[in-house]
């Protein structure tokens, strides 16, 4: 918004002479790391207030298990509360609106990702954690109808996305690079043309909407699965935005991506904005969610990072570098599917049920192993930051 009031008051600002001291807000750059830092004074400033607010209302977290290790983890964290989503999900979406230019689709169907999978892990966390006040009722929203709400919101990204990213040409529809299927080390342009090279891939609607849907639906996941240790997915989510801030700059700078030899997709540039913005948010829950946790993220932030992240891989049509990118998501993720299915199958085969991990998800497994907590946190931190360098060393590679 602030942006905006500026581009329509430039012309009165230049003739003032202040425009040269506000219009470094021009720069995308400066937009998104003052995002990052607005994000992260919010969540600081307001932290402390929010938490007071949670611990009145007895939002604390629960749950149950048959793991013992799990029971103890869950039972030295019983009296911290949850639902601190809401401070991420607020810091991010007021610095978007402050700082990015809200009249660029890609923006305004960021924040709407933003909102609606707040609201579904919100309602999720609100039932599951006031069950024990109302005496009766359901613990939570049963799984198929978070997933319902996941698959629906991949439907409309892809839906918008695809629309936003297409091109017209005198009236007649042109295959666009926003619909590129981006393929590991292939080649986008020609290196000495800088055109379109042949036998890119592009996606029809369908097909589009079914890659937009997996990734949303599935990233936001991978984030819920990992948020299990103190500061383990705001730290990861952390990492891995300040990666999505660099994919977009690159995306939707027509030279970068030319030069690069990735997709271009027009005004995506602006999504860094968001992309900051996140950053921020989750470096300034660190502030209150490091070991001792003061206050835990709930489903209400992590299902919205996750699908966010998700978002923003599928608008900038880095699918593959982002899924390199949230390596850690999809190692814990991963280790939950396996070790529901191979417990499944085996107890099907021989009648008793085996498992490959200790426990899943794969942190409460190292967990188990005699690793630390902190040292479980800290060390896939470090992967994450090593895979984040991997991938966007990927984009160079073609």
């Amino acid at each position: 918004m602030l942006y905006v009031l500026l581009d329509m008051m430039r012309a009165w600002l230049t003739k003032i002479g202040v425009y040269p001291v506000v219009g470094v807000l021009d720069q995308i750059q400066f937009r998104a790391l003052a995002a990052a830092g607005l994000s992260f004074a919010l969540v600081v400033l307001l932290g402390k207030r929010v938490i007071r607010k949670l611990i009145a209302l007895k939002i604390g977290d629960g749950g149950s298990t048959d793991a013992e290790l799990l029971r103890e983890h869950a039972a030295s964290k019983a009296h911290v509360p949850t639902m601190g989503g809401v401070l991420i999900v607020g810091a991010i979406f007021v610095s978007t609106f402050l700082l990015a230019d809200i009249r660029v689709n890609w923006v305004y169907l960021g924040l709407f990702v933003l909102v609606w999978l707040a609201a579904v892990g919100g309602a999720d966390d609100w039932l599951k954690l006031t069950a024990s006040r109302r005496g009766t009722g359901r613990q939570g929203l049963y799984a198929w109808e978070k997933l319902v709400f996941q698959l629906g919101i991949g439907m409309i990204v892809g839906f918008f996305a695809y629309r936003y990213g297409t091109v017209v040409d005198g009236g007649a529809v042109q295959e666009s690079m926003g619909h590129v299927l981006n393929l590991p080390f292939q080649r986008s342009y020609d290196p000495t043309t800088k055109f379109p090279n042949e036998g890119l891939v592009y996606l029809g609607m369908p097909a589009f909407m079914i890659l937009s849907t997996l990734m949303v639906a599935g990233v936001s996941n991978a984030v819920n699965i990992t948020d299990g240790m103190d500061g383990l997915a705001a730290g990861t989510s952390g990492i891995v935005s300040f990666g999505l801030i660099l994919l977009a700059l690159v995306c939707g700078t027509q030279g970068a991506a030319q030069y690069l030899l990735v997709p271009h997709v027009v005004l995506v540039d602006e999504i860094a904005v968001m992309g900051g913005a996140m950053a921020g948010a989750c470096l300034g829950f660190l502030w209150w969610n490091c070991k001792p946790a003061q206050v835990f993220m709930g489903d209400t932030g992590s299902l919205a990072l996750g699908g966010m992240i998700g978002y923003i891989a599928v608008v900038t049509r880095q699918e593959f570098v982002v899924l390199v990118m949230c390596g850690v998501f999809i190692l814990e993720i991963a280790s939950v599917m396996i070790q529901v299915g191979w417990f499944k199958y085996t107890r099907i085969k021989t009648g008793t049920g085996r498992r490959i991990f200790r426990i899943a998800p794969y942190h409460h497994h190292l967990h188990q192993g005699g690793w630390a907590e902190n040292q479980v946190v800290a060390r896939l931190w470090i992967v994450a930051i090593v895979l984040c360098v991997i991938a966007l060393a990927s984009l160079k590679l073609r």
